[in-house]
């Protein structure tokens, strides 16, 4: 049994990614970051060496960036379908869980989840049920899990502070050990745009 790592990912089109950053950036210029964003985050999946790498996209596969991303590194392509959030992680990860041995996910939309962090994560899989790497806005930005456990993504405010704390309370009701990797920025405000890395212009 393997592991695999899910990267989950809107396309980069002008309206549709990263609307809270359209006000500063224009939809153009909210669209260009969400494709850089996600280029990167397909780099340092692809350097993490999993068995198995897969892009789940939305709101369908038939972005050329889609498609491209998936050649250049040999990734699964797949759809998010419908469902909220969590259902869609959920699908996602259950997915990946019936033929590997865990599964990791991540968004597109945190640079600071490089190969290193994506390896380290992977290791606390040995020792723990579930690992997260918090964001600071109190959501996470990964989730790996050993099982594929409904129960963590039912029920939770997604896209509030909210979203870790009532986590680990769902983690704890299940009786899954979990770890937790030190917390990191995501890209959703024109405030988080101060973490992206250095030399990147917006």
């Amino acid at each position: 049994m393997s592991r695999c790592l899910i990267v989950m990912a809107k396309a980069p089109v002008a309206g549709f990614a990263k609307s809270r950053l359209v006000p500063l950036l224009g939809e153009a210029g909210a669209a260009a970051l969400a494709e850089r964003l996600l280029v990167h985050a397909l780099q340092q999946a692809a350097d993490a060496t999993f068995d198995t790498l897969e892009l789940c996209a939305a709101p369908d596969t038939t972005h050329p960036l889609m498609r491209r991303l998936q050649a250049e590194h040999g990734a699964l392509l797949s759809a998010q379908g419908e469902g909220d959030l969590g259902v869609r992680m959920h699908r996602a990860l259950a997915r990946a869980l019936h033929t590997h041995r865990h599964a990791l996910l991540i968004g597109s939309d945190v640079p600071a989840l490089d190969a290193a962090m994506l390896q380290r994560a992977d290791a606390a899989l040995a020792q723990a049920d579930a690992v997260f790497v918090p964001a600071r806005d109190g959501g996470y930005a990964l989730v790996g899990l050993r099982r594929a456990e409904a129960s963590l993504f039912e029920g939770v405010d997604w896209s509030t502070s909210r979203v870790m704390a009532q986590t680990r309370e769902r983690a704890a009701a299940a009786g899954l050990h979990i770890a937790e990797l030190p917390p990191v920025a995501d890209i959703d405000t024109p405030a988080d745009l101060a973490h992206l890395p250095a030399g990147w212009k917006v």
